[in-house]
C-alpha cells in the first residue's frame, strides 16, 4: 500500500510536527509505504531530520494559502493509493480534492481540532471564504475523516459532515528509562507551559492568574517558577513579555524559546508540573508528554483527554482567569508526594492508551478500509 502524506513538516506546523512525524514513522512497519509531500519554509533544512527515514518532498508555494503548482504535479507522479490529508484551510487540502476527482482513490482527512468550536470562531471570515472556495467540499468528498477523539467527532458531526469518522488519538514516545525522569534542581518548583505562543492556549489568563500568586509576597516566599517554552505566532509573545514586564513578573516568569530534541527532553526532566489552559485543543502531544515524564498536569476539558481526569493524572481547570488560578492554587498546596503520586498515574496512563503502535494499528487498518478492506473497530458509531 503506497500513502502520500500531506503535513506541515517543520516545527511552524506546531504539534503536527511531531504527532504526524512520530505516526508515519512507526506506520511504516505495517507494510505501509509512505511518502510526505509538505510546503518548505526557512525551518525545515533544520527539521527534515525528525522525518528519517521516511521520504519526504519539500515543495514551493506561495501566497497565505500556501498555493502550489509543485505539489500537483508531486501527487500527479505518486501513483499513490490513498492521500492522508493533515489540517485544514490550506491550498494542500484543495490540491488532494483535485488529485481525488482525477484518480477517483481515497482520501482520509485529519482535521487536528480545526472544526472545534473555538478553532471555527477564529478568523471566523476567512475560513468561511475558504471553505466556499474549496475546505467544504474537500471535507464532504472525504473517504473517512480521522478524528482524535470523540469531543472532535462530535464537532465533525456538528459541522455537518456524515461521512465516516475513525478515532484514533494520538501518541506518545516514553523517555529513556535509564535516565532520572527528574533532574535534581536549585531552589524553588517550576511550573511549564510548552506548545505555540498563540491565544487559543490561554497563555494571557494563565499570566494574569500568575500575578495574582506572585503579588502575595517575595519570589522566595511564593516558591514557583513559570516557564514558558515554544514557537511564537506573531507577535503575541512580544505582547506577553510586555504584559509579564509591566505587571512586574519578570522575577518569576521565564520565556525560553523553543525547544527541540534533547533541549525538550532536558526541560521535562527539570520541572515539577506541566500547564494547558487551552480555549482549543486536537489532541495535545504537550499533555502526553508531560506524562509520559511522570509530571502531574493542570489542563482544561478543551485538550480533550477526559480519561486525565478519571485517572486523576490532571486538575481540571477552564480557561479564564478565576478558575486558572483555582487549580493552580490547588497544585501548590498539594504534597510533593501527592504530585509525585499524579504524575505517575499520568505516566500508566501513556503506557496504556497512548502508544503510538496502537494508534498505528488503528490507522492501517482504516486505509485497509478504505481501499476495499473489513470496517475497523476504531470507527465511530454515530
Amino acid at each position: 500500500m503506497k500513502v502520500v502524506v500531506l503535513s506541515g513538516i517543520s516545527r511552524r506546523a506546531g504539534g503536527l510536527y511531531y504527532s504526524v512525524s512520530s505516526l508515519y514513522k512507526v506506520l511504516a512497519d505495517f507494510d505501509v509505504e509512505v511518502s510526505v509531500f509538505g510546503r518548505a519554509d526557512s525551518f525545515v533544512n533544520k527539521d527534515l531530520s525528525l522525518w528519517c527515514p521516511l521520504a519526504v518532498s519539500p515543495y514551493t508555494s506561495f501566497g497565505p494559502l500556501g498555493n502550489s503548482v509543485s505539489l500537483r504535479r508531486l501527487l500527479k507522479n505518486a501513483n499513490a493509493d490513498l492521500v492522508h490529508q493533515h489540517g485544514l484551510w490550506k491550498d494542500d487540502q484543495w490540491a488532494a480534492l483535485q488529485w481525488q476527482k482525477q484518480v477517483s482513490r481515497p482520501v482520509v482527512i485529519s482535521p487536528h481540532g480545526m472544526l472545534d468550536p473555538w478553532a471555527l470562531r477564529n478568523s471566523e471570515w476567512k475560513k468561511k471564504i475558504v471553505g466556499r472556495l474549496f475546505a467544504n467540499k474537500s471535507l464532504r468528498k472525504a473517504t473517512c475523516i480521522h478524528a482524535l477523539c470523540q469531543s472532535e467527532a462530535e464537532s465533525i458531526r456538528a459541522y455537518g459532515l456524515s461521512n465516516p469518522i475513525v478515532i484514533i488519538p494520538n501518541g506518545v514516545a516514553l523517555p529513556n528509562e535509564s535516565m532520572p525522569l527528574a533532574i535534581k534542581k536549585k531552589k524553588g518548583k517550576r511550573l511549564l507551559f510548552l506548545g505555540r505562543i498563540h491565544p487559543k492556549k490561554g497563555l494571557n489568563e494563565l499570566i494574569e492568574a500568575w500575578s495574582g500568586f506572585a503579588a502575595n509576597g517575595t519570589k522566595k516566599d511564593f516558591g514557583w517558577e513559570l516557564l514558558i517554552a515554544g514557537w511564537a505566532d506573531g507577535d503575541y509573545e512580544s505582547r506577553l513579555k510586555k504584559k509579564v514586564a509591566d505587571s512586574g513578573l519578570a522575577d518569576s516568569v521565564r520565556f525560553l524559546g523553543s525547544k527541540y530534541g534533547d533541549d525538550k527532553d532536558r526541560l521535562f526532566r527539570s520541572v515539577d508540573a506541566f500547564v494547558l489552559p487551552s480555549f482549543s485543543e486536537g489532541l495535545p502531544m504537550a499533555v502526553l508528554e508531560a506524562w509520559s515524564y511522570s509530571l502531574p498536569v493542570v489542563m482544561t476539558d478543551y485538550c480533550n483527554i477526559p480519561e486525565g481526569f478519571s485517572s486523576e493524572a490532571a486538575l481540571r481547570i477552564y480557561p479564564d482567569v478565576q478558575s486558572v488560578a483555582c487549580g493552580l492554587d490547588q497544585l501548590f498546596a498539594m504534597s510533593e508526594s501527592d504530585r509525585q503520586n499524579m504524575g505517575l498515574k499520568g505516566r500508566k496512563l501513556v503506557e496504556q492508551k497512548f502508544s503510538w503502535e496502537q494508534s498505528a494499528k488503528k490507522l492501517a487498518a482504516t486505509y485497509e478500509w478504505c481501499l476495499g478492506g473489513v470496517r475497523p473497530a476504531c470507527m465511530y458509531a454515530n
